[in-house]
Order: C-alpha cells, then structure tokens, then sequence
C-alpha cells in the first residue's frame, strides 16, 4: 500500500513539473506581452509593473491585423476543407474496395508522411513558379499535398470501425456511392474529422516556412509573416513580437479548448479501432 502511494505521488509531481515545463514558453510569451522593452529586459520571468495594452495596439497596427488575420483565416478553412473531404474521399475509396492495389497505395500515403518537407520545398517551388501558382491558391494546393498522407492515414483507421452492410444497404435502397459517402460515411467520420482539423490548425496557422516561400506579394501575407517583421536584422521589438505572437496563438488555443473533448474521443477510438 504504502509504495503504491509513493509512485501515485510520484507520478502526480511528474504531471505537475512537466505541466509547468510544457506551460513555461506560453507564461514568457503572455508576461512579457504586457512589459516595456526597458521592463523586459531587466526580468523576462517576472511579473509586469503595469500593463502595457499598448503593445497591443501598436502590435495590431504594425501587422496590418485584419487583413493579415483574413488571409490566414481563408487559407486555413480553405486547406483544412479540401484536406478533410479529398483525404476521407480516398480513404473510403481504399478501405472498400478491397485489392492489392488499394494496400499498395494506402501504403504510399503512410510513407510520405515520413518524407521531410525540407527535402522537397526548393523543386516544389521551383515547379510551381514556372506556372506562376506562387499564390494563395497556390499555397492551398500544396497543404492538400503534404496534409493529405495523415489525413488518409486517419480516416482509414475510421472507416474499420463503419461497417460495409449500411453501403450495401443504401445501394440496394438505390444510393449513387457519391450520396453514401457524403450523406452516409462522412457524418459518421465526425470525430476524426475534428481531430484533423484540429492538428491542422496547428500546423497551418502557424506555418512560416512555406508561406514564406510562396507568398511575396504584399497585402497577401499570413500572420507568421508578418510577426517576423518585429525580429529584423537590425532591431528586435521584442514587446510588440510578443503581443504579436499572444494576437495569432489565440485563435488556435480557442478552437483547441472548444474541440478537445472531441479529439480525445476520437483519438481513443481510432486507437482501438486500429
């Protein structure tokens, strides 16, 4: 009894020290939002004097924020939905029908989420210039690529747990495999979709590398772009990256806290279904 205590205690200690350790950069980022540079420099960890909201508003100012907000807002809808609907398309696609062929190329979209995307940016960029696709759209495009190996991955593992006999029942009540997919399938794919939504955001909205290599022209920037303009060559507003940075994350963290309950659901599901 007494050394089952002792781990549960331990145990408990861990979760606390890698809870504060995991929270650490997201209290740096918040405290230091609200300092003066003077402020900031003299203590990173300590708490503000005074709140400085006007940060915030020079930060807000500076990115342009609406307009930098909307062309991040349009290009993560825009590639989340495209990555969510082609990646469950395929998957259904592969879970039915039941081939060789099916495994093989299921198989390819598992492997390429191991390919680094560093390895291929240069000649993707490269190849997408020559037809002048360096856009938005562009940009798009190229998340449905890199976005679609996990997302098949997933819904895959989801659609083992749907079982065929509603796609044979539908097709003797006269479904087109179009309309059980989409009225049928997809519903019930609900959760899974959530959980690649979720990870998506992340990863889109956030995203500097690829934009960066895409998107020049102004006026079309995202909001990772337009926060590194505080961090240039000569001067480091580290105050106004800050609430710069505060401004962009929220967004992510809201949509986290509103979906979690969901994405544990689904993750514990497709866990036991794989």
């Amino acid at each position: 009894m007494k050394k089952s205590y002792v781990q549960k205690y331990l145990l408990t200690f861990l979760g606390i020290v890698l809870s504060l350790i995991w929270i650490s950069p997201f209290y740096i980022i918040l405290v230091n939002s609200f300092k003066t540079k003077l402020e900031l420099f003299t203590n990173t960890l300590s708490l503000p004097k005074s709140l400085m909201l006007d940060n915030y508003k020079t930060a807000a100012a500076n990115l342009n924020l609406s307009e930098a907000f909307s062309n991040t807002l349009i290009i993560t809808v825009f590639s989340i939905l495209i990555i969510a609907i082609f990646s469950s398309m395929t998957a259904y696609a592969l879970q039915r029908v039941k081939r060789k062929s099916s495994v093989i190329i299921y198989m390819i979209f598992t492997v390429a989420m191991l390919i680094p995307f560093q390895s291929v940016m240069i000649p993707l960029v490269a190849e997408f210039g020559k037809f002048h696709f360096l856009t938005r759209s562009g940009l798009v495009f190229m998340y449905l690529g890199f976005g679609s190996s996990l997302g098949v991955f997933l819904y895959y593992g989801a659609l083992k747990g749907i079982p065929t006999s509603l796609d044979e029942a539908a097709l003797i009540d006269g479904c087109s495999r179009f309309r059980i997919y989409w009225n049928i399938i997809l519903p019930l794919l609900n959760p899974t979709t959530i959980t690649l939504a979720v990870l998506d955001i992340m990863w889109i909205w956030n995203d500097y590398l690829l934009p960066s290599l895409v998107i020049n022209k102004v006026g079309s920037r995202t909001l990772p772009l337009m926060i590194f303009y505080f961090f240039s060559q000569y001067t480091k507003q580290w105050n106004l990256g800050m609430a710069g940075l505060t401004i962009a994350i929220l967004p992510v963290v809201i949509f986290y806290f509103l979906a979690q309950r969901k994405l544990v659901t689904a993750i514990v599901a497709g866990a036991v279904k794989q």
